[in-house]
């Protein structure tokens, strides 16, 4: 059977609420984030339990992925082959010279053929496939009376930057493992492949390092937690009474790690220094940059003033972390944090000073840039690149490291002008953590602010202050979930959906597709898809709140 295509492409499609043929295209269509080419065809192809799966040899397992990832809904496996035989079924071709994580997809009546020339173009365009059936695919358990029928349609797309990503924070409130692992499905689903887990913090340590076991034996378990909102006032402050406690072993990492790699994910580990690390100086007091005894694991929020001492012990200490975490993940980044280290223990204490002395330093913000200089110097030894938040800039910054700019913007354009990758983070457009509606009453409570659905797809990350050469250093943008207002995972669904799907599109889309008419007209089909998943999304009227 022939496939007529409709004489539309993807920048023509009708406006909101348009039809074209007496169908909805973006709702037949609704994939998310919007690809560089779409063009409408008529026809379906329809998956039965018979129909073949080809696959390059290249592409073997991710073929094996969708399989198992869509048989749960369909209640039948279907079966793959290297090589194809006969007409139909669904074909992975690999073809050299499409973009990196790039695809070409082509639905007809009587089949269809991914092409692409890596796995994780491949991975992507089986993510599109997904997208194209009813939403009931991402069901775990048999649907029955459903026809897996996918539209047909012609598809280019590859993504606009390398770098798309989410951030979570497990040191305020532990995550556990098996929702983590959902987490990095959804980012998948989504086509985006960084996870940046920021494991250590003043309130909790939250990864197993052999040589060091107290990190987790005394650093992981914090007696009470402040209850509302922060306040300085200890009249005004509430805990809870009880323990949070929880770390992740090595075994655990390890299967996290393994995980998100099947589903195309860089999990970017971050191991806070030389501030945020209370949780690490009470369980090894000589790190400490004071004489005074350190009163436990940090109960509330905001910044506490115990930071490691710059002393060559506590380098010693945090390079043998790291040596640790290098075996653990894989990935080419590794993120030391950098941010938030007040200083006022480090004037205080005359070690420190005469050591800044005899280093030839000028002040405090150099000496934390020499600190940063040793783990970066360390990190380039072993083939890996260091990244922090846009503090490192701050007394001079590492030869080889990545700036991540949450300071707003500036850090991020001072960082590609002199040559340094960057991940554009701001907290006003990037920051989950921060209400979803400005009548603050009608939400959970959350650490401040307002950055609704519209906000986040409106956030452009390559600033006009760059030139084209210096905007070539712009790598990308992530999420930020900071923990201390979402204790559980139904609560974090609630704050990062459907805000991430929003960046999703700002971060895989082309600048001149991205429309935001359009994108929520394509929306409410995918939002049907999280509930097929399960998510814990905000709702667009707002009607579905957190306990």
């Amino acid at each position: 059977m022939g496939v007529a295509l409709l004489a539309v492409t993807a920048s023509e499609l009708p406006a909101q609420g348009a039809t074209a043929g007496g169908t909805n295209l973006e709702a037949t269509y609704a994939v998310i984030p919007r690809p560089s080419v779409l063009t409408p065809a008529s026809g379906r192809f329809v998956i039965t339990a018979t129909t073949p799966v080809y696959t390059a040899s290249e592409f073997r397992r991710v073929a094996r992925r969708f399989v198992r990832d869509i048989g749960g809904a369909m209640g039948f496996d279907l079966p793959i082959a290297d090589r194809r035989r006969g007409s139909g079924g669904i074909t992975l071709r690999r073809v050299p010279g499409i973009p990196r994580e790039g695809y070409r997809l082509d639905v007809t009546a009587t089949g269809i053929v991914v092409q692409a020339s890596d796995s994780a173009g491949a991975f992507y365009a089986l993510e599109t496939v997904k997208q194209l059936l009813p939403p009931a695919i991402y069901r775990e358990a048999e649907v029955r009376g459903v026809a897996w029928s996918v539209p047909a349609v012609h598809i280019e797309d590859a993504p606009r930057f390398p770098w798309r990503g989410s951030h979570m924070d497990v040191g305020r409130h532990f995550q556990p493992k098996a929702f983590v692992k959902k987490y990095i499905d959804l980012l998948a689903r989504h086509k985006l492949n960084r996870f940046h887990w920021h494991l250590t913090e003043d309130q909790g340590w939250r990864i197993d390092i052999r040589k060091y076991p107290r990190l987790t034996e005394v650093g992981s378990c914090r007696d009470n937690t402040l209850v509302g909102s922060h306040t300085d006032d200890p009249a005004k402050q509430v805990f809870d009474g009880r323990q949070h406690c929880g770390f992740y072993t090595q075994d655990d990492i390890r299967e996290v790690v393994a995980y998100a790699a099947e589903r195309m994910v860089t999990v970017v580990p971050e191991i806070e220094m030389p501030g945020h690390a209370q949780a690490a100086v009470y369980a090894y007091p000589f790190l400490a940059s004071t004489t005074d005894s350190i009163p436990g694991l940090r109960r509330m929020w905001g910044v506490s003033p115990y930071i490691i001492n710059p002393s060559d012990r506590s380098v010693s200490f945090m390079q043998d972390v790291l040596t640790e975490v290098m075996a653990l993940f894989p990935s080419p980044w590794i993120h030391i944090g950098g941010d938030e280290a007040v200083k006022d223990q480090w004037k205080a204490n005359p070690e420190i000073q005469a050591r800044i002395r005899s280093l030839g330093l000028k002040d405090e913000h150099e000496m934390q840039s020499w600190f940063i200089r040793q783990m970066d110097t360390f990190l380039t030894k072993h083939g890996r690149r260091l990244i922090g938040w846009d503090e490192i800039l701050e007394g001079g910054l590492a030869e080889g490291a990545t700036v991540m700019s949450w300071r707003g913007m500036a850090g991020g354009i001072d960082a590609a002008k002199q040559g340094h990758d960057v991940v554009m983070a701001p907290g006003s457009h990037t920051y989950f953590d921060h209400y979803q509606s400005q009548n603050q009453a009608s939400e959970p409570l959350a650490i401040g602010g307002f950055t609704n659905v519209e906000k986040v797809y409106g956030f452009e990350p390559v600033p006009e202050a760059l030139t084209p050469a210096q905007a070539k250093h712009i790598l990308g943008a992530q999420s930020q979930l900071w923990t201390e207002y979402i204790p559980t995972p139904r609560q974090l669904e609630y704050m990062a959906y459907p805000r991430l799907t929003a960046l999703s599109e700002v971060v895989w889309s082309a600048r001149s597709r991205r429309d935001y008419g359009n994108f929520m007209q394509r929306l409410p089909v995918h939002l049907q898809r999280l509930d097929a998943l399960d998510v814990n999304y905000r709702r667009l009227d707002g009607a579905a709140i957190v306990p």
